[in-house]
């Protein structure tokens, strides 16, 4: 795997994004994820996931400046593939708890709602869903993860807006569950998580896909319309110029 680092602790997987400084989410990364999640899901001998980051970054979100290059298929089968990932992790029946050990805006935060416990790294780091600004339609699923911590005044009101909290503004809105130093941030986690997995796992297991039944629903619903007006604006005049904005200013970093 060349975009993430997998260790098992006593029956805990320990799934770290390892791609670059800031662990931009790009197709090799999902695919790499997807499928470690799927294997991990049949593997009774695993019975929970820890998904953190490294150095000051969880995840800065897609990587578009390799999306930006893509063509139209290319760009299609990248959000199929996304959205497909979404799905899979919504519906992950084993303990799910993301380490989030600094900067985790976009696609990094996706990542975050999906688990079933958000610990976050005290300092100045960001947080949340910022699409709208950048030209981006968030389909139905992803505000529908959103929704399910906030609440869907509180994620209506956010995504619109495209902000971004800081770690004590998102433990205050719900959208995390602990803040602790960066360097107790896996010992945090993984206390949070043994103690999911010290329970029965079945009925662990099954009464977290009943809590999810509509969520995973809406992850696995037909989202191809809401992708073909994603797209239809993704390749519109104006996102492309605020793109272009934004990749040069990273590529000047």
């Amino acid at each position: 795997m060349n975009t993430i680092k997998v260790s098992i602790k006593d029956r805990l997987a320990i799934i770290t994004l390892n791609r670059g400084k800031s662990n931009a989410l790009n197709r090799e990364m999902i695919t790499e994820l997807s499928d470690m999640f799927t294997n991990i899901s049949a593997d009774a001998n695993i019975g929970g996931v820890i998904i953190t980051g490294q150095d000051h970054f969880f995840s800065a979100g897609l990587d578009l400046i390799e999306l930006y290059q893509y063509n139209e298929q290319d760009v299609k089968s990248f959000w199929e593939l996304f959205l497909n990932f979404c799905a899979t992790i919504t519906s992950f029946k084993k303990p799910l708890v993301a380490a989030i050990n600094g900067h985790s805006p976009a696609g990094g935060c996706v990542i975050a709602l999906a688990c079933d416990a958000r610990i976050m790294a005290e300092g100045k780091y960001i947080i949340g869903l910022n699409e709208v600004p950048v030209g981006i339609i968030v389909p139905n699923s992803i505000f529908s993860l959103y929704s399910f911590w906030l609440g869907k005044a509180g994620a209506s009101r956010s995504l619109l807006e495209g902000r971004l909290f800081n770690p004590e503004e998102a433990l205050q809105a719900g959208l995390v569950d602990e803040l602790v130093k960066g360097e107790s941030i896996l010992t945090a986690a993984e206390r949070k998580i043994r103690k999911y997995m010290a329970f029965e796992a079945n009925t662990w297991q099954q009464s977290k896909l009943n809590i999810r039944q509509e969520l995973i629903a809406a992850t696995q619903a037909d989202q191809s319309a809401s992708l073909a007006l994603m797209l239809e604006q993704w390749w519109s005049p104006a996102t492309r110029n605020i793109l272009k904005t934004i990749i040069d200013n990273l590529q000047k970093k």
